[in-house]
């Protein structure tokens, strides 16, 4: 494993970190999610994200399990608020109310005191960011969380929650967007105001929802059991990658991936960690075999014509358009 700092600030990440969305406490067993949390650590993963609002609240529950008896010093464990976590008006977004609940039940379904990262899972455009901010300005003080990010912020928003965060002597050292060959819209605002400030990429979705692993066939129905036959939490996500264009040119990536010497999740993997803005890709399994492929792309360098074929093939299906990352006008 190989480990970059997260943004400017002190903090090493594994280049590749373990994500439970979508997967720890709704689909798969906690069994088979506890064996690839083993396989993360097993393979020199130290670095773990979930969130409250995953599985209602399950996953943390979960991940905090499986990481029970570990050392907690040698592992960096990120969470995020803003997603409805209860019935109430105040069980969402980033008001203070929120995020000081949100915070205190994290660390107690997670079985930690602290959490390294602790994110802003959306922008909240029915709080001001001010109060967002000594909100987590507080958390940080009193030890609750070493580092504070974002998830899908504009340029724009990045820019002013860290001017803020410069004031209340808090670090701000983070943005997880997603990321991938088809979905780029980071590159041409977030990633330059990122590195202006010092604040790294932790990418979600590297494999474009699964599409880039080439196990999806034009004019083919998905695979059993795949992401794409869940209608509880995968169809939706990945529904839109699915069309006979898309897939056709991930075929295309086939014979790049065996030249480099990599499986096509190892490729996109590798891809995304070409960026030198990138802090972290994070990948998630239903089985312990997908963890040992996936990790074999750290470290792994693309050279620049195997970067131009990619392009030429994605280029017509890929998303750019910086308005793409988005959040709620009004919180879920």
């Amino acid at each position: 494993m190989e480990f970059r700092h997260l943004g400017r600030s002190g903090l090493l990440v594994s280049e590749i970190s373990y994500g439970n969305w979508i997967t720890h406490g709704s689909q798969v067993e906690e069994e088979a999610a506890t064996a690839c949390v083993r396989a993360a650590l097993d393979t020199g993963i130290t670095t773990f994200d979930t969130a409250d609002v995953y599985a209602g609240t399950k996953a943390e529950e979960v991940l905090g399990r499986a990481l029970k008896g570990e050392r907690r010093e040698g592992l960096e464990i990120f969470t995020k608020v803003y997603w409805p976590t209860g019935p109430g008006r105040n069980d969402r977004g980033l008001s203070r109310k929120h995020i000081m609940e949100s915070i205190n039940g994290s660390l107690r379904r997670l079985q930690t005191d602290y959490v390294d990262l602790y994110q802003a899972h959306r922008y909240d455009y029915s709080t001001p960011l001010e109060e967002t901010m000594e909100a987590f300005a507080d958390i940080v003080h009193s030890g609750k969380a070493h580092y504070i990010g974002v998830s899908e912020w504009k340029a724009s928003q990045i820019r002013q929650a860290h001017a803020l965060a410069r004031e209340l002597r808090i670090p701000l050292v983070s943005n997880q967007p997603q990321y991938s060959m088809l979905w780029r819209v980071i590159e041409a605002e977030v990633i330059p105001t990122s590195e202006e400030l010092g604040v790294g990429q932790i990418v979600w979705s590297p494999m474009a929802q699964g599409v880039l692993s080439g196990k999806y066939l034009p004019g083919q129905p998905p695979p059993a059991g795949s992401r794409a036959t869940d209608e509880k939490s995968g169809a939706g996500f990945i529904a839109s990658w699915l069309s006979d264009d898309v897939l056709t040119r991930v075929q295309r990536l086939k014979p790049l991936a065996e030249q480099a010497g990599l499986t096509m999740p190892q490729l996109a993997v590798a891809w995304v960690l070409q960026n030198p803005n990138v802090s972290s890709a994070i990948v998630g399994a239903s089985r312990p075999e997908q963890v040992h492929d996936n990790v074999k792309a750290a470290g792994v360098k693309l050279d620049a014509d195997l970067l131009k074929a990619i392009d030429e093939i994605v280029e017509p299906v890929t998303e750019r358009d910086p308005g793409k990352t988005e959040s709620p006008a009004q919180r879920p």
